[in-house]
């Protein structure tokens, strides 16, 4: 692999909502049990980390309708625009930047492998389906693999490597990641690297940078995520309020793609 640019970018948000949740998660939606994005969002502290397979420190940002983080909570959320090449970052950046307010009419892939430790976020599927498929298309494939769909808006598997993604057109500001080890590790390990979802097309991605385990918390709730996003909140509030358990982890992708928010024309503004 090539060099790899990383910038870290800190975004605070200034909204409010009186709700204090877009999306129900319910108690048997997530099983029990280095650090990363975290000590930029959080501030370092030990108890975000964890050595083996032990819970970590729970973030006050997930499943939260605010829209400004520091002035509630005195957090940062961080987000990496890091890729595989300098010409692949600047085009994950135009690609959320087509993405705002076009409200796009993408199809959410949430994909049921034969990995049973990396599958175990497909107990949340059918919650998912019936929580949000009224506003937006949602398939739960069961296959380790999709292929030659033109629709992609979000793709959440869990699989060490995930073949054929090349095969399909990922819309603009569009979220994909695998649940597997070390995902996030961006050169240098044997299992896929985040980078090949944004190679692909993708406008984000999130893994893992030390051995999670298969706790779900650890990685995007597919629910939450595509709650928040399609409610039209930016795309790193909707990933990072995603991740319960975020602190073994990484997020990479343009932070101020929108797609689903809504602008005024010059006409309306008129």
């Amino acid at each position: 692999m090539g060099s790899v640019l990383v910038i870290c970018v800190c975004f605070s948000f200034f909204f409010f909502f009186k709700q204090k949740t877009a999306y129900e998660i319910r108690p048997r939606d997530w099983s029990s049990d280095v650090c990363s994005s975290d000590p930029f969002a959080f501030g370092f502290d030990e108890k975000y980390c964890a050595k083996g397979c032990k819970a970590t420190r729970s973030s006050v940002y997930f499943n939260v309708v605010s829209r400004a983080p520091f002035d509630e909570f005195k957090i940062r959320p961080t987000i990496m625009l890091a890729g595989s090449s300098i010409e692949q970052v600047f085009a994950m950046i135009d690609r959320g930047v087509r993405a705002d307010g076009m409200r796009p009419d993408g199809t959410a892939y949430l994909m049921s492998t034969t990995d049973k430790n990396r599958n175990t976020r497909a107990q949340l599927y059918s919650q998912v389906i019936i929580g949000l498929g009224e506003h937006i298309k949602i398939q739960q494939v069961n296959a380790n693999k999709l292929e030659n769909k033109n629709d992609v808006m979000f793709y959440f598997t869990g699989l060490a490597d995930v073949k054929g993604i090349e095969s399909n057109q990922f819309m603009d500001g569009a979220i994909a990641d695998h649940l597997t080890s070390t995902g996030g590790v961006l050169s240098g390990t044997r299992q896929m690297s985040l980078f090949r979802w944004l190679d692909a097309g993708a406008t984000a991605s999130f893994g893992a940078v030390v051995e999670p385990c298969n706790f779900t918390q650890k990685f995007p709730h597919p629910g939450v995520a595509i709650a928040y996003y399609i409610r039209g909140e930016t795309l790193i509030e909707s990933y990072w309020k995603s991740v319960a358990w975020p602190g073994q982890g990484l997020f990479v992708g343009e932070p101020l793609a929108s797609p689903f928010a809504k602008y005024l024309t010059k006409q309306e503004e008129i």
